[in-house]
């Protein structure tokens, strides 16, 4: 099969995904220089990097011809490095582009996603341009043979979900020649443009919320965070918001896995049963959330007395709950479709190449009006 040998090279030698180092300063240390990307990398640019000629290297990338072992590894390696990509669409095309974005989002199970897709499918509609959907199921090496496949067929723009990719993932988009929007997220740096929100912002605005309606004696539960880099923000946002005014989490719980109804019952459950004494607690999600405000009305809390509670992204599925909860409006089909915009041409890019749209808190009726 064409680049069957660069293929399997590629997944041999996947580069785990470097995450950003955050604390309680990292918005003062994150470089939002504006990139662009490079042209896009030939044949001539794996030629010079492994010192082979161009033929040896095309017999290489596609696993034809009598070419050394030594060789073929100093090849495979230069395209890795370079992040180069070959092309697999016919070579008489004369844009070397097809009418297909290639969209990679984590996950399609999550509650999150269709609405950002949608968002996207509806800003394309007209413009002859069509979506086609990868998914990395959170792993930064997936993510990276995703790119690499979707890459190959040379779409006229990439719209993906977060800011932290591996490193050949980073080198292959950067050197694509195409528009590339990184959405969800706005903390950190981009390769081209970014469209999403501050999620460090959502919850520090969360934690003075809380704080506002009086409440102290407050927990989190959550995904742990290594591959959850937006939940992880929110979380240090959060913490920062409390102790800004002296407080501190007095419990955690954190998970691994999807989130559902029944994972987030157990959840408040457990951390109730450990700090019986909360009257806060933060859900990273909204799908936890609810099975916590279940758990709770279940076992007859006074909601929002005894125990308030709050979720993040603000899904349909709560329009459904006997207490509407309260969360913060993730903004989500607003970026599928401003990311769409972009790729589409309908708007410019602004100067500073990112998009930052506003997070919006949604009261409820989980948690007290402020005095």
């Amino acid at each position: 099969m064409p680049f069957a040998a660069i293929a399997a090279h590629w997944q041999a030698c996947r580069i785990a995904g470097h995450a950003l180092t955050i604390n309680a300063t990292f918005l003062d240390r994150i470089d939002m220089t504006p990139k662009k990307p490079h042209r896009p990398l030939t044949l001539r640019d794996v030629s010079e990097a492994s010192g082979v000629s161009e033929m040896t290297v095309s017999r290489v990338l596609r696993n034809r011809g009598d070419v050394s072992a030594a060789t073929r590894e100093k090849v495979l390696t230069a395209a890795k490095t370079l992040g180069y990509v070959p092309n697999k669409i016919a070579g008489g095309l004369a844009s070397q582009r097809v009418n297909l974005v290639a969209v990679v989002i984590p996950s399609l199970s999550n509650l999150v996603f269709p609405d950002v897709l949608g968002g996207i499918s509806a800003e394309l509609d007209d413009t002859g341009l069509q979506p086609v959907i990868g998914v990395s199921n959170y792993s930064p090496a997936r993510e990276e043979m995703v790119l690499y496949d979707m890459l190959s067929w040379r779409p006229s723009g990439v719209i993906l979900a977060g800011l932290e990719h591996s490193k050949a993932a980073i080198a292959m988009l950067t050197n694509s020649g195409i528009p590339i929007v990184e959405i969800m997220d706005v903390d950190g740096t981009g390769i081209d443009t970014l469209v999403g929100i501050s999620h460090h912002r959502a919850g520090r605005e969360m934690a003075d919320r809380i704080l506002a309606a009086d409440y102290r004696r407050i927990g989190f539960v959550g995904t742990h965070m290594p591959e959850d880099h937006r939940a992880r923000k929110r979380l240090i946002g959060f913490e920062e918001g409390l102790a800004e005014k002296g407080v501190q989490l007095e419990a955690r719980e954190y998970y691994q896995g999807g989130s559902s109804l029944l994972k987030g019952r157990e959840l408040t459950q457990r951390i109730l049963a450990r700090a019986p004494d909360l009257d806060f607690i933060y859900f990273s999600n909204d799908m936890i959330g609810a099975g916590g405000l279940l758990h709770c009305l279940d076992e007859g809390y006074d909601i929002p007395n005894k125990v308030g509670l709050a979720g993040f992204n603000g899904v349909d599925l709560l329009d459904g709950l006997p207490v509407r909860l309260t969360t913060t409006d993730a903004r989500r089909h607003d970026i599928g479709r401003r990311a769409a915009r972009l790729i589409a041409g309908k708007d410019p890019a602004p100067a500073d190449r990112t998009i930052a749209l506003t997070p919006t808190f949604l009261a409820g009726d989980t948690i007290r009006t402020p005095r």
